[in-house]
Order: C-alpha cells, then sequence, then structure tokens
C-alpha cells in the first residue's frame, strides 16, 4: 500500500472536521485504500480502531443495509453501543438507495466524522446538493500518476530503467491492483478488461437503465479510438450511420455522458483564447486509465501521440488544474491549464524528429504573450528548449515536483 500523499495532504485538513468527506473517482481505482490510509493516520494520532465503523456496500454480506431507514438504525445502535465519537467509512454509497438523507440524519443525530466513497460523478449532484449542500468536500481519485507506478514497479523489478518502466506504464496504465499481479501481461490484460465490462455494466448501463446495449458499445469504441482527437456527436451519428444504426447525436451526447460519469472519460472543452470564450462544439475525450485502452482495443504504441496526451492530461487533474483545449487563430495549444489564476500551457508530441514538427509545436505559443510557463513535452531525450519555451522528456516532466 503507498502511500498517496497528493491525496492525502489534501483529505488530512479535514480529518476530524464535521464536514463530510467524498471520494470518487472510476472503480478500483485506490479509493478503498484511501479509506485504509485514513484510519491508519487516524490510529497512529491516539484513535482507537473501535470507534471505526466500516461497511463496503458490494459486500453481500451487507445487501441487507441498502436502503436509508436500514442503514440508519443500524449505524445508530453501533454507535450507541461504542460510546464517544464514530468514524463511519462507507464504500461505494451509490448503492444505498435514499443514502443522502441517511447520512445527512447520521451527521445532524451523532457525534461523527464520516468518510464516503462512490464510483459515479452524479453522486454530488441533484438531492445531496440539497441535503448536504455546503457540507461536504469532495476528492477525485485517479488511477496511478507514473511516479506512483515507478514506486511500485520498483518494488518488483528494481532494477528497470527508468525508460524501461515508462514504456511498461504507457500499456499497462495506473490501476493499482495490477502490482498484486506483479505487472504480467496476460493476467493484467484479462484483470482490466474484466474491470472495463464491470464499469460498462454495472456504473453505464445497470445505473442508466440502458436498454441499447449494442449502441452504447459502439460509442464507447468510437471515443476510446480517438481519444485526444477533437469530434462531434454530429461527426459521430455520421460514422454510426455509415454502419446502418441511425441515432440522434443527443442520444450520443447522452451516452457519453453517463460514461463520464462514470469517470471512464473525461470531457476536455476548446478555449477561444484571443476572445476568451468556451466554444460549444467538438471537445476532446480522455481515457482515466490509458491501460484499459490497451487491453479492450489495443493499439497504444501505434497511437503513442495521443496516449502521451492522455497521460499529460491525467497529471494536470491530479494535480488540481482545470483545463481547456486552447485555439489561438489557427494554432491549437493542447492544454491550457489554470489552477487559482496561476496558469500552465502544455504541448504533448511523440518526437521533435523535424524541423517541421519543432516549428509546430513551439510555434503554437506564438500569439501568446503573457508570463506563465510553457512547455513542449515529447519523448526526446535532449532539451530543446527555445525562446523562452521549456522542453522537457515526458518522464522529467512527470516526475518534477512542479512545473513553475
Amino acid at each position: 500500500m503507498i502511500k498517496r500523499e497528493l491525496y492525502m495532504s489534501r483529505i488530512r485538513p479535514f480529518i476530524g472536521t464535521d464536514l463530510i468527506k467524498v471520494m470518487t473517482g472510476i472503480r478500483r481505482c485506490g479509493k478503498s485504500v484511501m479509506l485504509d490510509l485514513i484510519k491508519q493516520e487516524l490510529q497512529e494520532s491516539g484513535t482507537n480502531p473501535a470507534q471505526f465503523i466500516s461497511i463496503n456496500f458490494e459486500d453481500m454480506r451487507y445487501s441487507h443495509l441498502q436502503t436509508a431507514e436500514a442503514l440508519h438504525n443500524e449505524i445508530t445502535k453501533r454507535a450507541s453501543d461504542t460510546g464517544g465519537k464514530v468514524y463511519l467509512f462507507f464504500d461505494e454509497i451509490q448503492e444505498v438507495r435514499d443514502w443522502e438523507k441517511c447520512i445527512n440524519s447520521l451527521r445532524v443525530a451523532l457525534d461523527c466524522d464520516i468518510y464516503l466513497t462512490g464510483s459515479n460523478a452524479k453522486l454530488l449532484s441533484g438531492e445531496l446538493a440539497t441535503y448536504l449542500g455546503g457540507r461536504y468536500v469532495e476528492f477525485v481519485i485517479y488511477p496511478f500518476s507514473f511516479m506512483e507506478f515507478m514506486e511500485l514497479y520498483h518494488s518488483i523489478v528494481p532494477e528497470e530503467p527508468i525508460q524501461r518502466c515508462f514504456q511498461k506504464y504507457l500499456l499497462s496504465g495506473g490501476m493499482p491492483y495490477l502490482a498484486n499481479i506483479r505487472y504480467e501481461e496476460e493476467p493484467s490484460k484479462q484483470y482490466l478488461h474484466d474491470l472495463f465490462n464491470s464499469v460498462q455494466l454495472k456504473d453505464i448501463v445497470k445505473r442508466n437503465k440502458i436498454r441499447d446495449v449494442d449502441l452504447l458499445e459502439r460509442i464507447i469504441a468510437y471515443v476510446m479510438d480517438n481519444v485526444g482527437n477533437t469530434f462531434s456527436a454530429t461527426s459521430l451519428a455520421k460514422f454510426l450511420k455509415n454502419e446502418q444504426r441511425t441515432v440522434a447525436p443527443e442520444t450520443i451526447l447522452n451516452y457519453i455522458k453517463y460514461c463520464c460519469d462514470a469517470y471512464l472519460f473525461y470531457q476536455v472543452k476548446r478555449e477561444d483564447l484571443q476572445g476568451k470564450q468556451i466554444l460549444a462544439s467538438n471537445e476532446k475525450y480522455y481515457i482515466a486509465d490509458h491501460g484499459i485502452r490497451e487491453a479492450v482495443f489495443g493499439g497504444n504504441t501505434r497511437d503513442i501521440n495521443l496516449i502521451l496526451e492522455n497521460i499529460v492530461y491525467l497529471e494536470l487533474l491530479r494535480r488540481g488544474y482545470q483545463v481547456t483545449v486552447g485555439r489561438a487563430g489557427d494554432k491549437e495549444i493542447d492544454f491550457v491549464c489554470d489552477k487559482r489564476g496561476e496558469k500552465l500551457y502544455v504541448q504533448v508530441t511523440y518526437l521533435l524528429a523535424s524541423e517541421e514538427t519543432i516549428a509546430r509545436e513551439f510555434g503554437a505559443y506564438h500569439s501568446i504573450r503573457d508570463n506563465f510557463p510553457k512547455y513542449v513535452v515529447s519523448m526526446d531525450e535532449l532539451d530543446m528548449s527555445r525562446n523562452g519555451i521549456k522542453h522537457r522528456n515526458i518522464r522529467d516532466f512527470l516526475m518534477a515536483k512542479d512545473w513553475a
């Protein structure tokens, strides 16, 4: 179990407060481990584990507690047996019907500290906002960064050079469980394939009552194939029409939204940097874990340019940036990043192999006159920084403590 200090440093200030701590993210990205890390920290600071009440709602032993009333009665009883403050850890809380009412009531009625995990972005919308408005903090948990991957991979293959580690990361991705099967190729692929099926079935099909599963599968396949490419629902509708499937762009957008709600995909909007406005169409999508793409569809090596973009995009999210795709005149900037007013620009390419590529990647910044850091990130080993624009090898970029 690695410490995942990036998240712990954000959660730590809220431990022991009356705000509800909610951890969300794709299934199996390590949310349960975060609960264990919080328990460990509480114990180290002197809290008695007898004060912990932990329930994983995907465990059939707790299926009788999957309504607000049943859960409320059970926790109230167990809390009175404990005496004093209780620490509640609820894993995959979305399995409990009307859970918001129960959690809000427990918050009011008990001396408690509450931690929840869930695999759906809608967890914190609608009704929850009504019941818990302003009384919760959310932390999105992502699969392993390259830095976290290295920490675990080196515990299995201590002598592996960083270049080989990155090649492995390109194909395996960052799902934590792969360390348990020592990142062996076939078992890893099978695990990721089964995980993908589970996300598709439980978190997308079942949760949204989708009847046309074939259509969903085709849409997911298209988005995975076009990770990092701009496309519109209309262009996807035309593509499906060629495959003898007539479907409205609105239906396509709904299906993609369900995938984003399950944290399978992330949508990135396009921003006009000169007009300072968000553009209405042709968003980009990235996948939560590029290892899933390799296991299910293959082609990460063939589409390496897009996969490198995907890896950098997730790293920007991990570090707390709001990210858009920038347009400046006829030039496009892969990532325009903002964290509380501090900006960062990032261009990602496979190799700066020709003068033409160098001119295109560095030239994208030509019309941007501010003094915020501008990066070109690639697999090249030589530093090609110029005109105040920093060039970094992607491994160095991902391992850097900060990018100021």
